[in-house]
């Protein structure tokens, strides 16, 4: 099949030993270990032989006149290879497999102090052949870095005629500089084999719908991306790094009798097919998202209002590290003339407590695996060219440092390798897996004993531990844990009224020891790795969510009507 494009211009340190990307900026339509590089492997790659010789001719041509020359330049291609599937109801909903080589250009002028990286300033994206001939590919970026340097010239104006008007307290460089890396990886592929058995697993699975007439949706779906990257820039780096990854999902709505919409879903992702379910497990994983889905649809409302400890699973407390920590972490420089240091609202709390003193967290790109699973956050080398590395972010508690690609802040002049990118984007800090652990772990039953404990305390009938969250946190399977015997019982309709970065700090007392891995797949993928969390006190409220009334009508009969 082809692909059609439609573009639009413009420790655990010493104790740790998951990337499908999204096109953010253009649309497109599918339709139908590193080692250091030598110079006999470059005539064996025409995209990093093209890359590199365009460079040299730009370096050496690239001046308009009344225009600076650029002082840096940058190709970046990302190609992807990717094959999706989905089923619904038992039947088939689509099936695609595309290709596509991005390219992505930036020329900044001025210099690494001050420069034109400003506004529409940030680099224009294009497609390149997806076959190997060099002088096409080359064809497409001499267009683009003409353009890259065009725009850039028209930035750098309007960027000091707007620093002008500012006052800026403690400037930052606009681009850090770093040592040049030349890596060459292995190219990713997908497996030469047929999908086919996957597709129909997908069909049986979902077919199981059968057995509970009261679903609204049950669907599973696949996706086997594997992505090459090649990056070259003037200051000498020459790379090409390259990953696959393989996630199978399954998901399900349905109502409760008052109308309250419910939903689950449970992916399964690999760094092979090896590493998927068999057949037999992911038929037990649809059966079991079917039961529980039945469960949910009986089960009790929460209280109107509930105040008291709180049980995260590890699964539940990795969901809360990626919402409210890791965004508060990435070391995002603030527009022009805004004097703040990042962007996130620990953004004046540098070598401030902002977290228990029993929590450490670190991010580490550069391990592929924990306790046998993948870690897809695992890169060799960033999208800004910066050699990967593991940043200890908060210490004890206290805040010791941000995610930095090559965008200076206040207080951090250099890039720790963490500027990363989707293939039409401009990179910015991202985490790669991001780790957090408790100096003093518990066990998942003596976290169980102390939540009961506090119940008691406050003279409370029962505490609430949360196994899955969904987006924004809400509880997606949520239990009563009763204080006279420890029976667990499903609620629904829950939301948080506090779950905020403030109760992190004042609020959680206690950590597990076995940690549970979230996946972020979606346009820059990274993992997130948390144990256990336990709250002191968290109100728990009854959503005000409208709800739909039930259909008027039953569903369609499974078998034909008689005639």
């Amino acid at each position: 099949m082809t692909l059609t494009m439609c573009l639009g211009h413009g420790a655990l340190f010493s104790k740790l030993t998951r990337p499908i990307v999204a096109a953010a900026l253009l649309a497109f339509c599918l339709c139908a270990t590193g080692g250091q590089l030598h110079a006999a492997n470059m005539p064996e790659d025409p995209v990093l032989r093209a890359l590199k010789e365009e460079m040299e001719r730009s370096k050496a041509k690239l001046k308009m006149d009344n225009v600076a020359a650029p002082y840096y330049i940058e190709y970046r291609v990302t190609e992807l290879d990717d094959f999706e599937a989905n089923a619904s109801f038992g039947a088939l909903r689509s099936e695609q497999r595309g290709r596509g080589r991005f390219l992505r250009v930036v020329v900044r002028i001025g210099d690494y102090k001050q420069d034109s990286y400003y506004g529409g300033g940030q680099g224009t994206v294009d497609l390149v052949p997806l076959d190997d001939d060099e002088f096409a590919i080359r064809h497409r970026v001499w267009l683009a870095t003409d353009r890259a340097y065009k725009v850039a010239g028209e930035a750098l104006s309007a960027k000091q005629s707007v620093l002008k008007t500012l006052t800026i307290d403690q400037p930052v460089d606009d681009f850090a500089q770093t040592t040049p890396v030349q890596l060459i990886e292995p190219i990713a592929h997908l497996p030469a084999q047929d999908f086919t058995p996957w597709v129909h697993l997908l069909e049986e699975s979902s077919d199981l719908y059968r057995s509970d007439l009261h679903l609204e949706d049950f669907e599973t779906s696949l996706r086997f991306v594997a992505q090459n990257n090649y990056f070259v820039n003037s200051e000498g780096t020459v790379a090409r790094t390259g990953t696959a990854n393989y996630s199978i999902v399954i998901a399900g709505t349905t109502r409760a009798a008052d109308g309250q919409f419910l939903q689950r879903s449970h992916q399964d992702d690999a760094a092979d097919l090896s590493g998927l379910p068999t057949r037999g497990q992911f038929m037990k994983n649809a059966a079991h998202m079917l039961e529980t889905l039945k469960l949910l649809r009986e089960a009790s409302l929460v209280d109107e209002e509930y105040r008291g400890p709180v049980l995260f699973s590890s699964d539940a407390g990795a969901s809360v590290v990626a919402s409210l920590i890791e965004p508060n972490l990435l070391g995002t420089k603030p527009k022009l003339g805004e004097n703040a240091r990042t962007t996130g609202y620990w953004s004046s709390s540098y070598d401030s407590r902002v977290l228990p003193e029993f929590i450490n967290v670190f991010d580490d790109p550069t391990i592929s695996s924990f306790a046998g699973r993948p870690l897809f956050g695992h890169y060799t080398l960033d999208d800004e060219g910066v050699r990967a590395r593991p940043v200890s972010l908060i210490e004890k508690g206290k805040l010791v440092s941000y995610l930095i690609g090559r965008q200076p802040i206040r207080d951090f002049p250099v890039s720790n390798g963490h500027g990363r990118a989707a293939p039409t984007d401009g990179a910015a800090p991202q985490p790669g897996n991001f780790i957090l652990e408790s100096i003093e772990p518990q066990s998942d039953a003596d976290l169980k004993k102390k939540l009961l404990d506090l119940a008691r305390q406050r003279g409370l009938p029962y505490a609430l531990y949360v196994e899955t969250t969904g987006p924004r946190l809400e509880p997606r399977l949520l239990y009563r844990v009763y204080t006279n015997d420890g029976h667990e019982e499903l609620v629904r309709g829950g939301v948080f009224g506090d779950l905020d970065v403030r109760s992190l700090r004042r609020d959680l007392i206690a950590a597990g020891a076995t940690p549970d891995i979230e996946t972020h797949l979606e346009s820059v993928p990274y993992s997130v790795v948390s144990a256990a969390l336990l709250f002191d006190e968290l109100q728990v409220k009854r959503t005000q969510a409208s709800k739909q009334t039930l259909p008027e009508y039953p569903a369609p009969p499974l078998t034909p009507a008689a005639q």
